[in-house]
């Protein structure tokens, strides 16, 4: 039976966060549908992961979202509830921790943003990207949510009233201390030695925080089973890149100069609704499977050379804005990538952002994926059944990886199996 639920609030987040307890041999399941009667979840499920697509909502429908997953949580008797919060802080940070306080009932909520691994720390109360304060780094310049402050009590503060308390990392969350308590945190030895403090004093029901947290709850939560192994995949792989971080754009440029073939999609290709029907989506669908079987490995991305403001252009000619473009360039990708596998392309796919991988698994019709093993931290295989067969899917956050990446998982893909 279900003995943790985590909310998430994208897709990606969503399976980085999930295998942190797959890895542990925790049976985990990453459900995309949001009304989940939690009680008729298979028995065999201890670790359910829903992906409450709550990053672009405005702020009182995302706490209207996670108040009430959590309130079914609750009655459905699920023991642990861990909201999955974004690393670098973008999204309704300040809504979805409020509707945890507020429904958990309890005197406080533990936050814990930081991970370690990947450099994004906590330090006197400000949140830090690789040394930077996360508002001054690139995702203070994201064009769809960008993070306007780099304290975090600031970033709850404005959309919620509810205390904050700045806690360090030795700190016990203390009986006088109420509300959302947030934690300095710079090592992985630090959240491990608060997970113990807080598991000591019963206080693990509700907590927050980003896949740094979770990755040390598996055994102090004994969700903990037989490893599972790197699973064999196609030494082929299809990139699908919807994302516009510029991290993303750098691995993608980065395999480019390496000698990776590269499409780019022009804007009737990202923007037109009816384009993935047409006689044109045809013919381009014969020749990416031919490149990606022929070569190996193939990018389709959605991101415009630099200096190239067609799409722009387009969008104001059009009246098309950023939220409907994101939704169109999910759409539509997903729509290709379900062509190719229908039209029998054999490989792995790796589709970055989760706008991308949420509109590829709506086309193909599918609500689940199983989470198997992190590759590099943040990079995330999962699988899943499509038309009678097992495909192994490779995710990321935009913000995450090496330039190297893309090289790197090609590398990877090539060597024998081998134990997580």
């Amino acid at each position: 039976m279900v003995k943790l639920l985590i909310i998430a609030d994208d897709f990606t987040g969503a399976l980085d966060t999930g295998v942190q307890f797959a890895v542990s041999g925790a049976a985990t399941l990453v459900e995309t549908e949001r009304d989940i009667d939690y009680c008729a979840v298979e028995q065999s499920i201890e670790v359910l992961v829903m992906d409450a697509e709550t990053r672009h909502l405005d702020a009182k429908e995302a706490y209207r979202i996670v108040a009430r997953a959590v309130a079914d949580a609750r009655r459905a008797g699920i023991p642990y509830i861990y909201k999955k919060t974004d690393s670098a802080l973008r999204g309704n940070i300040g809504a979805e921790l409020k509707a945890l306080y507020d429904i958990s009932e309890e005197k406080r909520v533990h936050f814990i943003p930081a991970l370690p691994k990947m450099n994004r720390i906590t330090k006197n109360g400000i949140h830090y990207i690789e040394g930077v304060p996360v508002g001054e780094s690139i995702f203070g310049r994201d064009p769809f949510e960008p993070v306007l402050a780099s304290s975090v009590k600031e970033i709850i503060g404005r959309q919620s009233e509810a205390p904050v308390c700045l806690m360090k990392s030795s700190d016990t969350g203390g009986n006088d201390n109420r509300g959302i308590l947030v934690y300095d945190t710079e090592t992985d030895a630090e959240m491990t030695e608060i997970a113990k403090r807080l598991f000591a004093q019963n206080e693990l029901g509700y907590c927050a925080g980003c896949a740094g947290f979770a990755s040390v709850l598996p055994e102090l939560l004994g969700l903990k089973g037989m490893p599972g192994s790197l699973p064999k995949l196609s030494p082929k792989l299809f990139v699908a890149c919807g994302s516009m971080n510029p991290i993303t754009v750098s691995q993608l440029d980065h395999a480019e100069r390496s000698g990776v073939p590269r499409i780019r999609l022009n804007v009737e290709q990202k923007l037109s609704k009816d384009w993935p029907e047409s006689g044109e989506a045809d013919s381009c669908a014969r020749n990416w499977k031919r490149l990606c079987m022929n070569r190996g490995v193939c990018i389709l991305d959605s991101n415009d050379e630099e200096g190239d403001d067609r799409t722009s252009r387009y969008m104001k000619e059009k009246g098309i804005n950023l939220e409907q473009a994101r939704k169109s360039i999910a759409s539509n990708i997903g729509s290709m990538v379900k062509r190719l596998l229908d039209d029998g392309l054999e490989a792995t796919l790796l589709i970055t952002g989760g706008d991308t991988l949420k509109g590829f698994l709506e086309k193909v019709g599918i609500s689940r994926l199983q989470p198997v093993c992190e590759v590099t931290p943040g990079t995330v295989i999962s699988e899943f059944r499509y038309q009678d067969r097992i495909y192994h899917v490779i995710s990321k956050s935009g913000g995450f990886g090496k330039e190297s990446l893309i090289g790197d998982l090609l590398k990877r893909m090539t060597q024998e199996k081998e134990t997580i």
